[in-house]
């Protein structure tokens, strides 16, 4: 596992750990829930980005294609 250290303002740190006691986990566990979440969203959000434009331009790919 890998270590990255993070520098928090106090309202950061507190709002923090509010959060993460709402989630019963620990402050760097609800931080890697955190990235985990924003990871699979950015992901879902380039997928779908990568998929309208291929139906924007499916005359054009199929083209280049052949």
């Amino acid at each position: 596992m890998k270590e990255l250290t993070l520098v928090f303002t106090d309202a950061e740190w507190e709002s923090l750990g509010d959060l993460a006691d709402a989630h019963g986990v620990p402050v760097a566990e609800f931080v890697r829930m955190a990235v985990r979440a924003y990871e699979a969203a950015e992901a879902a959000r380039v997928r779908a980005a990568g998929e309208a434009y291929a139906a924007a331009h499916a005359d054009l790919l199929r083209r280049l294609g052949e």
